[in-house]
């Protein structure tokens, strides 16, 4: 009988979707591929190592045959505090290069978007490990993912500076960061979509909202298990994971996923824009 896998990046916003299967009710009905680098798991997917894996939603108008799992995702409705802009303390309107944290494609497509669509500029673009004092002294801007950019977001943080162009900015641990989700929320009205969990089988005999549902239940003991890496308080980090990420995608992320695919086709970031498949 053949064993089912599933792979999913190791960030802390990944794990009440993953809980079930590692420690909960699905623990041993499938194997589980964790990996820094959430374009990791759409490698594994285009290479059918896996049947299913939550994937950069870019990945669904880059691969071939894969059709969305409904109801589930990594998302914010307003503000995600862990795909972050960040500068030395510069406008967006003043910077003229970026460094790229490649590990999301889908981050790196909606940059560009930012940029290009709302702010009216392109900026020379750097591909860069995730080392933002490298990144800072390679270039203006440096676009960060994950629990470095959660670690970076949070206190000490002065929220509510005003940038030049482009939503809002705020000062933290010396640097000025500017929330991707929230810029893109505060020039279209939609919410994000960052990650679903996507398959290139017909079906899959796995429930992940009860999955997700059930990691929900037991957030303490994923902030717990989180606490010494990211160094940031119990309370806030419940607060990210409760608050500031969506596990469910509503009418209003759904369009926003819509017209951020519309846009990465009309800026050339993805060659089709397919219409949502879901499984």
């Amino acid at each position: 009988m053949h064993s089912l896998r599933i792979s999913a990046s190791s960030y802390s916003n990944t794990a009440p979707l993953v809980w079930s299967f590692l420690y909960g009710k699905n623990r041993g009905l499938v194997e589980v591929i964790m990996d820094t680098a959430p374009a990791r798991s759409a490698e594994l997917l285009a290479q059918n190592r896996v049947d299913a894996a939550l994937v950069p939603v870019i990945a669904y108008q880059m691969l071939d045959n894969v059709r969305l799992i409904p109801n589930v995702c990594v998302g914010a409705r307003e503000r995600v505090r862990s795909v972050c802009l960040v500068t030395k303390g510069m406008d967006l309107g003043d910077v003229r290069s970026v460094s790229l944290d490649v590990s999301s494609r889908t981050s790196v497509a909606l940059t560009k978007i930012i940029f290009r669509e709302f702010l009216g500029f392109e900026p020379v673009w750097r591909d860069a490990e995730p080392d933002i004092e490298k990144m800072l002294t390679e270039s203006d801007a440096a676009l960060l993912i994950g629990d470095p950019a959660l670690a970076l977001s949070s206190p000490p943080y002065e929220g509510g500076v005003a940038a030049s162009l482009g939503g809002r900015g705020g000062f933290s641990h010396g640097h000025r960061t500017f929330d991707l989700a929230e810029l893109w929320h505060d020039h279209t009205g939609l919410g994000f979509v960052f990650a679903m969990w996507m398959t290139r089988r017909g079906a899959i005999d796995i429930d992940f909202p009860s999955a997700r549902d059930e990691g929900l239940a037991h957030i303490d003991e994923i902030v717990a298990n989180y606490e010494s890496d990211i160094h940031i308080g119990p309370g806030e980090m419940n607060d990210y994971l409760l608050n500031n990420i969506s596990y469910s995608i509503d009418e209003n992320m759904q369009k926003g996923l819509g017209l951020y695919f519309k846009l990465a086709r009309q800026h050339g970031l993805v060659e089709h824009d397919r219409p949502l498949d879901f499984i």
